[in-house]
């Protein structure tokens, strides 16, 4: 079948893959590379697969351009243009559709906007605006300073947040392929701004703690009303107006200021008390150090330092294993969504095939678990 060169060229490229494994697989492909034979039909059926690429895409004029379709606030490390990775690309999609079907169930369904999704603007004062979050979010740091694990304390902000109205999804892998891990260095979490049906999706291949602040971010996303892409770096203030903003009102939220200041003890070392602030607030390390350097209670050159150094020591460190709470289908795609669409499906308004597609599985068994698990049997 005729497939220009240059789009089996783009799919490699696309897709992050060495051509010599490829080959391996796809004996043909140096000739398809060259020009001098084309795949068949199954072949290329297999070849777009294996390259995560859509199958039309092989028979356009020209290799397409593929942008991020939401607002890219991730940081571009020597001002290159990040190419979005088909892991990235497919794990918005799945989000844009799920959010589509909750938007039109809760317009059936009578329910009113939130009144939350657009209520701030990057002109709101940082510690107002997260003193009106933590109200709206019932987001109490007495009861997360009981938590004895930061599991526990994100399963509980990931309560909150849905209890509010928004959809959260957590997932480390392409919808249920664990063959397709999310990079957090890629990104970390994005946003979904709309206002019947606010989504924030989690990369649940970072750690616990980051996923902590990343969730508090992209809530913040909310508050602005806006649709977002984030890799939230913490090193410095971004140079964008709205990152910063959302950076510093995710700060204040888990950990503010007036607190974390009247927590510093003078002879401390900081070790301990960067160990002991993140026990406490729940956070990560790194989340703590640049607490500390917003109080004025460690000068920048310092921060720096402190920083960078911190960063090598988590990046050496060997990552825990994730408990089976993250491995959940009601959580990959928000107990909020998965409990109306399961609802929906039994009723006969949605379709089993349609259910299926956007929860990520394709038995029967699954969703009877899935549903019994929710409190929504047939």
């Amino acid at each position: 079948m005729p497939v220009k060169p240059e789009l089996i060229r783009w799919a490699c490229d696309r897709a992050g893959q060495d051509i010599a494994a490829l080959a391996k697989r796809f004996p043909g492909l140096p000739q398809w590379l060259g020009g001098a034979a084309y795949p068949t039909l199954r072949q290329l059926e297999r070849f777009a697969k294996a390259t995560h690429a859509p199958l039309g895409y092989f028979f356009l004029p020209r290799p397409p351009v593929e942008d991020v379709p939401i607002p890219d606030f991730r940081t571009m490390r020597r001002g290159a243009v990040r190419r979005p990775s088909p892991d990235l690309l497919d794990t918005i999609y799945i989000c844009q559709q799920r959010q589509e079907w909750y938007r039109e169930h809760a317009r059936i369904a009578g329910e009113r906007a939130f009144p939350f999704v657009g209520s701030a603007t990057i002109d709101d004062d940082v510690e107002k605006t997260a003193a009106k979050m933590r109200d709206a979010l019932a987001f109490d740091l007495e009861e997360r300073w009981q938590m004895s694990t930061w599991q526990e304390a994100l399963r509980r902000f990931i309560e909150q947040a849905e209890n509010l109205g928004v959809l959260v999804m957590i997932n480390g892998v392409v919808v249920s392929n664990n063959l397709r891990r999310l990079d957090p260095e890629e990104f970390r979490g994005f946003a979904l701004s709309d206002p019947l049906a606010p989504l924030v999706f989690i990369n649940g291949a970072d750690t616990k703690a980051a996923q902590m602040f990343t969730l508090a971010h992209e809530l913040a996303h909310l508050w602005l009303g806006a649709s977002a892409l984030t890799d939230v770096q913490l090193r410095s203030a971004p140079t964008n107006e709205t990152e910063n903003w959302c950076n510093r009102v995710a700060a204040e939220l888990l950990a503010p200021q007036a607190l974390v200041r009247r927590e510093l003890r003078g002879n401390e070392p900081l070790r301990e008390t960067v160990d002991r602030l993140a026990r406490r607030f729940k956070v990560s390390t790194l989340v703590v150090l640049r607490r500390i350097y917003d109080v004025g209670a460690m000068p920048k050159d310092r921060f720096w330092r402190e920083y960078e150094a911190e960063v090598e020591r988590l990046t050496s460190t060997p990552r825990a294993a994730g408990g089976d709470f993250y491995l959940t289908t009601a959580v990959c795609v928000s107990k909020r969504f998965a409990h109306a669409i399961v609802a929906s499906t039994w009723e006969g308004r949605t379709p089993f095939t349609e259910a299926f597609r956007l929860l990520g599985f394709k038995k029967m068994t699954t969703f009877r678990e899935l549903g019994e698990s929710l409190g929504v049997a047939l």
